[in-house]
């Protein structure tokens, strides 16, 4: 038995919950046992676990960033369709969304000045900032996946399976060119691969895989790691799924359309494993932790390479602690605990963070869809120049030549959620009265 039906208006789904819940602890848990730090000659020197011989195939599993996008594109569909309009609902994520990112802009503006102050060296600064930025990616693709929900549901209604497929086959096209010596393209994907698997999530939550269950979930499982490995044999594609230091290529920066067949084994097992699942948030342990964590996931996903950073600085620069070899009787020995000194620090910024995402401020309704479009818009940008350049200012590039330009772009899309502005240039006028004119027409909303 499901809980799964045709109504996207239903209640909350526990799959989803535990799914997405699942896929952030799996996120934090692989970023934390991944480094292999030393430090020597004020120089820090970074290493990936996952690169020890064989351990790729970990990969396959912990990659997990295609379960975030399905279960946030089911979730999105079904808290759509609760929405009085695509205004309101716009409003509330894209803001929901941003909120939770201005604390921790704000203390790493803050925060490379301090450690010089502190004696920390100019090389383990700057490790420390672009580490803490990288995982920015993430929320600015994911602030245009949101954008486009409005425009993807009504895909989805007319054209059903077809529109997973031609993004999966776009995808594909790019991934060609990329290799064919335009490297540069790759990065289209990381629109067309996300956008693929989140529209997998609106198949769930109104479609054909709210229904699979048993062999049929296992089969789906099965073509989808096949196509997998089938595509890895027959190269380019490397084995593992997530960047490797050192590899000429990866899977994930830019995404390749391999990540759409992973999606689909992933998603293949879990639905094998839902009636399992389903009675484990049953339990009142599981339920009353996932009611706590839910409302908190941004939070969890931004602070948790924070924490690391207070760890690896404590012991690595502070104590001289070296990761011993991955695989090593010393490592297995020393990673319970280096996981659960980062837990701790997290859960203490959480309790000092997790305020800004649980008590969030309700979107004005008079704010145009077009300035919330703008908002997303410019709040993208401004995280993909914080994912790529980092939060450490390098000395004597000043001001402009560090994060600030990118912080104010995140800061003033928020700012732009919270209010109407007069939209006198052409351009949001033009988009306004687009978005208008498609919310005439779309007929019954999803």
């Amino acid at each position: 038995m499901h809980t799964s039906s045709t109504s996207p208006s239903r209640a909350r789904d526990p799959f989803l919950d535990l799914v997405r819940t699942v896929a952030i602890l799996a996120v934090v848990g692989q970023h934390w046992i991944m480094p292999v730090l030393g430090y020597e000659d004020a120089t820090i020197t970074t290493g990936n676990a996952l690169t020890t011989p064989g351990w790729w195939v970990f990969t396959w599993l912990s990659q997990v960033m295609p379960l975030v996008f399905f279960a946030g594109g089911a979730a999105n569909l079904i808290s759509l369709g609760r929405s009085p309009g695509a205004r309101v609902w716009l409003g509330a994520r894209v803001r929901r969304l941003l909120l939770p990112v201005l604390p921790l802009l704000a203390v790493w503006l803050a925060v490379p000045e301090l450690l010089r102050e502190l004696g920390v060296a100019e090389q383990p600064l700057r490790v420390a900032g672009a580490i803490a930025g990288q995982l920015l990616w993430f929320l600015a693709v994911y602030l245009l996946t949101v954008l486009a929900t409005p425009l993807l549901a009504a895909a989805h209604r007319r054209w059903g399976l077809a529109v997973p497929f031609a993004l999966a086959g776009a995808a594909a096209l790019v991934d060609i060119a990329r290799f064919a010596d335009v490297p540069l393209v790759g990065y289209a994907n990381a629109v067309f691969v996300w956008l693929a698997v989140h529209q997998l999530g609106f198949h769930y939550a109104q479609g054909r895989l709210g229904t699979l269950h048993g062999r049929g979930a296992l089969a789906l499982a099965a073509g989808g790691f096949t196509v997998t490995a089938l595509l890895v044999l027959a190269g380019p594609y490397p084995a593992s799924m997530i960047g490797m230091p050192g590899a000429p290529m990866s899977n994930m920066s830019p995404p390749t359309v391999l990540l759409t067949s992973l999606a689909v084994g992933q998603i293949g097992l879990l639905l094998a494993a839902r009636p399992a699942l389903h009675a484990l948030t049953a339990r009142p342990g599981p339920r009353a932790a996932l009611s706590w964590l839910g409302p908190r996931f941004m939070t969890i996903y931004l602070w948790h390479m924070p924490a690391l950073i207070v760890v690896a600085g404590v012991t690595v620069l502070g104590l001289g602690y070296t990761t011993p070899d991955p695989g090593s009787l010393g490592w297995f020995a020393a990673t319970p605990v280096w996981v659960l000194l980062a837990g701790a620090i997290l859960l203490g910024l959480l309790q000092v963070f997790g305020r800004f995402e649980v008590r969030q401020v309700a979107v004005p309704a008079t704010v145009p869809v077009a300035q919330l479009a703008a908002a997303a818009l410019l709040g993208s940008t401004g995280l993909l120049g914080l994912a790529a350049k980092g939060f450490t200012t390098p000395v004597g590039a000043g001001l402009l030549g560090g994060p600030l330009p990118w912080i104010a772009l995140v800061l003033s899309a928020y700012l732009l959620t919270t209010a109407p502005v007069p939209a006198r240039q052409a351009g949001l006028r033009l988009l306004d009265r687009c978005v208008t004119t498609w919310n005439s027409v779309r007929g019954a909303r999803v």
